[in-house]
């Protein structure tokens, strides 16, 4: 009798316990179920940005979506990744395997947004297909104090700038107050390197790398110098230019929208900011670009495709703006006034943005790529460069000879290959 009731107890509680589990598995399958589509992002990755894109971005999508950061790559563990968050460095492997889907046609039902045809150039490719949609970015201007203006060249367009107006500029403001005005960020955490790897030499040479020892080089170095001279000589001082514009050091400024935005934010009547001006080869400017990227493994297409509507409707790309810092790809439209009576001073530095990357000439230049762990060298490659001869007076054509040298080596050392707006090389870049 008591092994009968023993059985008898055993049996009730493994049929509750398979009762259990069963319920557990059907809970654990229906919260699962909750959020079953994820958008990875290498993007936003800071735990106060992420909460703000979860909380306040996303926060009218109709949808359930996990956003999921990573840290510089893309992991695509989970089967339910549909939408990929990255730069434009962050998809070109996944270009090269063929893993993305092609989004130009939903590019093609957007396209009255009015994106900046030079950035969504960068997520194409020569067959037609586009890796990417434009999602935000984030990139590197000029900045002026507006008692500078009276001295612009006349006929000048501050929108439309020349480094032969710039220098004008510069000479007109230094004849008047018998001070260099111009500033340029060289202190030992300034992003010099950025302009001119970004600006100049793309603006006089169609690209970063090939033409770094070329005649147009030595142009744009004589060039340079001239600008020096109406340099203020304490830049060397300064790695933030949004300090000088607030000290009136300088008058007129090159540096990112980031180290810009203080200055904007406390005195937005004083300053206006405008596009980098433009040389030879067009309007050369440094892409910081985030786009939107489908995997072909994708479950949820359809999620994917309206989440990337919903990412790049105007009041979504502002609302970025105002919470991550990241501007828009896209023209704001009726939106740009109101914003501009509440946030001046990031409305400036939005405009000159958007300008900058929607010009007729706009020559849109990626970051470098494929350098690994010798970026930093490359860096200094461009920063010896501009201190030899700008600042130490040595001959152009014997330090372009010595740091192509320098140059050539970093690249085959990584194999690294030509990026935007070089044009493409089978293994190392060439140094020409």
């Amino acid at each position: 009798m008591v092994l009968k009731a023993v059985y008898k107890t055993f049996v009730v509680l493994a049929i509750m316990v398979a009762g259990g589990g069963q319920a557990f598995a059907q809970e654990a399958k229906s919260a699962a179920n909750d959020i079953n589509f994820v958008f990875e992002s290498t993007q936003l990755s800071p735990a106060g940005e992420a909460s703000k894109m979860r909380n306040i971005i996303l926060k009218d999508f109709d949808g359930k979506v996990e956003f999921r950061p990573n840290d510089n790559q893309f992991r695509m563990r989970s089967d339910n990744v549909g939408l990929l968050g990255g730069m434009h460095s962050d998809f070109e492997s996944l270009k090269k395997s063929e893993s993305l889907f092609d989004v130009s046609p939903i590019l093609n039902k957007i396209k009255k947004r009015d994106f900046s045809k030079s950035l969504s150039n960068l997520g194409g490719s020569v067959d037609g297909q586009q890796s990417y949609i434009p999602w935000m970015q984030a990139t590197y201007i000029m900045a002026a104090n507006r008692k500078s203006l009276e001295y612009l060249p006349r006929g000048a367009d501050i929108n439309q700038l020349s480094y032969e107006q710039l220098i004008s500029w510069g000479e007109e403001i230094k004849s008047a107050t018998g001070k260099a005005k111009i500033g340029l960020p060289l202190g030992s955490n300034g992003l010099l390197h950025r302009f001119i790897q970004g600006y100049l030499l793309p603006a006089y040479t169609g690209g970063t790398v090939r033409g770094f020892n070329s005649d147009e080089a030595r142009d744009m170095w004589k060039m340079v110098k001239r600008l020096w001279q109406n340099t203020m000589p304490n830049s060397t001082d300064y790695s933030e230019m949004g300090q000088a514009l607030l000290n009136d050091d300088a008058w007129i400024v090159w540096d990112h929208t980031a180290r810009l935005k203080g200055a904007f934010s406390e005195r937005p009547d004083d300053f206006i900011a405008f596009p980098a001006p433009a040389g030879p080869k067009g309007r050369a400017f440094m892409a910081v670009l985030a786009g939107l990227a489908i995997p072909k493994n994708g479950t949820d297409h359809a999620t994917a495709e309206r989440l990337i509507e919903y990412m790049t409707r105007p009041e979504i790309q502002l609302r970025t703006l105002q919470e991550v810092g990241f501007f828009p790809v896209v023209d704001l439209g009726e939106l740009a006034d109101g914003f501009s009576k509440t946030n001046p001073g990031l409305s400036l530095l939005q405009y000159a943005v958007l300008g900058q990357s929607s010009a007729k000439d706009a020559l849109p230049v990626l970051l470098p790529i494929g350098l690994g762990d010798k970026g930093g060298e490359f860096n200094t490659v461009y920063r010896l460069t501009f201190s030899q001869i700008v600042l130490r007076g040595n001959d152009i054509g014997e330090v372009l000879a010595t740091q192509s040298e320098r140059l050539s080596q970093i690249l085959a050392s990584q194999n690294a290959s030509c990026w935007q707006p070089d044009a493409p090389s089978n293994g190392p870049c060439p140094v020409k």
